[in-house]
């Protein structure tokens, strides 16, 4: 089982110790509205490849997501920075759990080089929480940034960080590198937070959000959820509310999919109705753009969801 082993890497240490003892949740059956293409193409293969070759995490591989098949065939990947192990234990995520290694310092320009030999025009870096580091890993985002900019100057940045709680100081470096995106995720609606996100605070990651419109507006800003967890409809508005105060362009919403027996348990599958009422509802509150299907994950569609945004800011900037 996963939670017992790193199967990814035939690794016989514990993927998830913290979840190791804890009892079996069931897992249920996905409905017919959930299918994904199977990875295994040629294109899919070369995307593989060069994410091998560089030496790089992704966390289309560590948290397992079901696009991954799609994404990679047309070379999307989505790098994970400082490593494949967190400092957090979150109970939907599959990403490894431990101390980390130490930075490694050349790991910005090899995700630049990826980038370039992948011909990326919009790209996604994300990583792992690094509560050990003093700034969370704020100045390693800032020099992948950079890196990027200076192998690919065309391609456009978007960034999808931890919460950098208890960082001061974290949130304005990466800000002045200027991401055209910045996405840091809810996850779920606060009354779930002490079950399925239990080191982050919920106000704190309203309030990191808010922050960067304040230090550069010109920074598109971006945060998702998963249903599926026990949440309350009106609790999904709510937290709709509380990002458009924060003045927060883009929301996603997607099914949340349990890893293993292990890992929080899908309590409901939500219906692709219920997903185009959430949509609906999250277009009228005011957010320019709202992806809102069962298979919505953060990265997917990156690309064409970033020309999109800067189409509907044009647009809202001409009915002014």
């Amino acid at each position: 089982m996963a939670v017992v082993l790193d199967l990814l890497r035939n690794d016989q240490r514990p993927r998830h110790p913290e979840k190791a003892h804890r009892p079996d949740q069931p897992i249920l059956r996905k409905p017919d509205w959930i299918r994904v293409k199977a990875p295994g193409s040629p294109k899919w293969a070369e995307t593989q490849a060069i994410v091998r070759e560089n030496k790089l995490v992704t966390v289309c591989e560590e948290a397992g997501c079901p696009n991954i098949g799609e994404c990679w065939e047309k070379k999307h990947a989505t790098f994970m920075i400082m490593g494949d192990t967190c400092t957090r234990a979150c109970a939907f995520c599959n990403v490894r759990t431990g101390m980390p290694d130490a930075l490694d310092a050349a790991e910005p320009e090899r995700v630049a080089e990826a980038v370039a030999k992948l011909g990326l025009h919009h790209v996604v870096i994300t990583s792992v929480d690094r509560d050990d580091l003093r700034d969370g890993g704020a100045a390693h985002f800032a020099a992948v940034i950079a890196a990027i900019r200076r192998l690919s100057p065309a391609t456009t940045v978007e960034i999808l960080t931890p919460d950098f709680l208890r960082k001061d100081g974290a949130l304005e470096i990466v800000v002045a590198a200027r991401p055209d995106v910045f996405n840091h995720n809810l996850e779920t609606v606060p009354s779930k937070y002490l079950t399925v996100r239990p080191g982050a605070r919920y106000f704190h990651s309203i309030r990191l959000l808010q922050r960067v419109k304040e230090l550069d507006a010109t920074i598109f800003t971006k945060s998702g959820i998963m249903v599926g967890l026990g949440e309350e409809r009106n609790e999904v508005l709510q937290l709709m509310d509380d990002l458009r105060s924060a003045e927060v362009d883009f929301l996603t919403i997607g099914q949340y999919l349990q890893p293993t027996k292990k890992h929080h348990p899908v309590l409901s599958f939500v219906t692709p109705d219920a997903f185009k009422a959430y949509e609906t509802t999250a277009y009228a509150k005011g957010f320019l753009l709202v992806s809102a299907t069962p298979l919505t994950r953060s990265s997917h569609h990156a690309g064409e969801d970033f020309a999109r945004l800067k189409q509907a800011r044009l647009d809202r900037l001409g009915t002014v």
